[in-house]
């Protein structure tokens, strides 16, 4: 996200609040609204993942760690789910 597509994503929200936008500006709007908000999450995991916890014996735990953790748990259920709903079926 570069300062351009910043200052566009002002540029047409100004112009909405003033006359409106026609069809395709909605819709190039929408799509920078995008973009900014997946830039601002990626650079919050890259923060996020160069931080970590100290525990309380002292250790550190990279978050990255924490998180990938938590994404293998979460796929892990997900998969438990699919499985039960294919035995419900049979």
């Amino acid at each position: 996200m570069n300062d351009e597509m910043i200052a566009r994503i002002n540029t047409l929200y100004h112009k909405s609040k003033a006359e409106g936008l026609t069809p395709e500006e909605k819709e190039e709007q929408q799509m920078l609204r995008k973009q900014y908000v997946e830039a601002i999450k990626s650079n919050m995991r890259a923060t996020l993942d160069h931080t970590s916890i100290k525990n309380q014996d002292g250790t550190l735990t990279p978050l990255k760690m924490v998180r990938q953790k938590n994404l293998a748990v979460k796929q892990e259920k997900k998969d438990i789910r699919t499985e039960l709903k294919k035995n419900e079926m049979n």
